[in-house]
């Protein structure tokens, strides 16, 4: 696991102590690849943050408005939606509500079932998601950048395997 010193990072120093305590070589590569994770997961979503904070839009109420930008006929019910999301049925009220404030949603009894709401993109909330994709998709190209084809290649399919294992694990 050697590093070069240019490309060294705060991971790197953090494994080294880890090291001079004694762990195992395999012990190390899971840590270093665990703390990378997060930390560029939580590096992410901080540029996507200060980007779409510049458009007067959150993070969340992107991931919403996409979600029923892909759903059939612009439209969930609340559970879905929920799903679609990974929120709490309490937390993805919450939000329907604020972005039922903001006109970008709205809340019609399901004909199909009486207990169900469903929620459905406005033509206002569609033009918002439009307006704002671009921001958050040069933020994803930005990342792409920084490694060829292949690299993204081969990091794509090894994130896709863990997610496998870590979802097989949760259910």
């Amino acid at each position: 696991m050697a590093v070069t010193t240019s490309s060294r990072d705060a991971v790197d120093d953090l494994i080294e102590a880890v090291r001079k305590a004694g762990a195992a070589e395999r012990t190390l590569r899971a840590k270093a690849l665990a703390y990378r994770l997060r930390r560029v997961a939580h590096q992410l979503e901080l540029e996507m943050r200060r980007e779409l904070a510049g458009h007067g839009v959150e993070l969340w109420e992107l991931e919403v408005l996409a979600a029923l930008k892909r759903a059939p006929e612009r439209r969930l019910t609340a559970g879905q939606l929920m799903t679609a999301v990974a929120l709490t049925s309490g937390s993805v009220t919450h939000r329907i509500t604020r972005l039922q404030d903001r006109g970008w949603v709205r809340r019609d009894p399901d004909p199909a079932d009486g207990r169900s709401v469903l929620v459905s993109l406005t033509e206002a909330g569609w033009q918002r998601a439009v307006e704002v994709f671009d921001v958050k998709t040069k933020v994803e190209e930005e990342i792409g950048d920084v490694l060829d084809d292949d690299a993204v290649d081969v990091l794509n399919d090894a994130l896709r395997r863990i997610s496998h294992h870590l979802n097989a694990r949760s259910s």
